[in-house]
């Protein structure tokens, strides 16, 4: 009696959506180029806000022109990057459903709307802005683009580089209205945000240790990296960013005049903050940093309280 034959079942290949037009294409562009990560942009608002400089209507409006240029910059980047890896995204479970992977942008419209971002957006910072917010805007999208070819493949470089991402939107807003940055404002930003990406890679590499899983299905690096080591960079970042506050507060507080000192006090929900988000970051629960910040509601309260010993720093300076 002859055995059985045994069906090898193969996956079944992803379904692709007909090729949006009209209003369900522009549906898909807007969700190729990520609102929900738009908020990490609201960073180019930091440098006006840290140098407490009260905005005329010019300055305002040349301000929401540095942070939607941003945004169209950071959106050219997104759709260029997967219309690159629209081939890789359909084999995995969660990045095929992504516009241009499932097909409902076609991957030359994804290119093609990326480049126009890419190339407009730093052109209208010299009208909109001046020159300096044009080169940031340039050298942003140049780096991020050489992220997606080559150096999201290098190791620490690909921390750096997204770290770096991020100290460029904190220097925008500056830019954008001439104020001078501080050394202090670059320290604690750039240390600040090798913390958040240290700790996002942290965890992802515990979730993905716990569940047994492939370490290089969610990020090629991931499976280079250790537990320890991406400890290591989190804790020390954190610890930087710190100090550099803490510096920061002590050495720019002997000009204030009111009861207390604000500006030294801020230092607590300052500290505070930091180590609220390390209990999620050990717990290998930071994925997302707006995720963390928008969905921890005492990371929110102690926000407004650093907001309010700020302010009333600011007032009685």
């Amino acid at each position: 009696m002859s055995e059985p034959a045994v069906v090898i079942e193969q996956p079944a290949p992803p379904v692709l959506a007909a090729p949006g037009t009209g209003w369900t294409l522009a549906t898909g562009l807007l969700r190729a180029a990520r609102p929900r990560q738009w908020v990490k942009n609201g960073l180019v608002l930091a440098a006006p806000f840290a140098a407490a400089r009260p905005l005329g209507l010019d300055e305002a409006i040349r301000l929401a022109a540095a942070l939607a240029l941003f945004v169209a910059c950071s959106a050219a980047v997104y759709l260029i990057n997967d219309a690159r890896d629209a081939e890789a995204d359909r084999a995995h479970p969660v990045k095929c459903r992504r516009p241009v992977a499932s097909g409902q942008v076609p991957v030359p419209v994804a290119y093609t709307a990326g480049a126009l971002l890419a190339v407009l957006a730093p052109a209208l910072a010299v009208p909109a802005c001046n020159g300096h917010t044009a080169a940031l805007l340039a050298a942003y999208v140049a780096m991020q683009l050489a992220y997606c070819l080559r150096l999201k493949h290098m190791l620490v470089v690909d921390l750096v580089i997204v770290t770096t991402g991020f100290l460029m939107r904190a220097m925008a807003g500056g830019l954008a209205l001439d104020i001078a940055l501080s050394r202090w404002f670059l320290i604690t930003s750039g240390f600040g945000a090798l913390f958040m990406v240290a700790a996002k890679r942290y965890s992802e590499l515990v979730l993905v240790s716990e569940r047994d899983g492939d370490l290089t299905a969610t990020r090629a690096l991931l499976g280079e990296y250790t537990i320890g080591y991406l400890r290591f960079v989190w804790q020390l970042a954190a610890g930087v960013a710190v100090l550099a506050y803490c510096l920061w507060a002590l050495e720019s507080s002997g000009g204030e005049h009111g009861l207390l000192p604000w500006r030294q006090l801020s230092m607590v929900p300052f500290t505070l903050s930091v180590l609220r988000y390390a209990v999620f970051a050990d717990a290998g629960a930071a994925g997302e940093p707006e995720d963390v910040v928008l969905r921890d509601r005492p990371l929110l309260v102690i926000a407004v309280a650093w907001s309010a010993l700020y302010v009333l720093a600011v007032v009685n300076s």
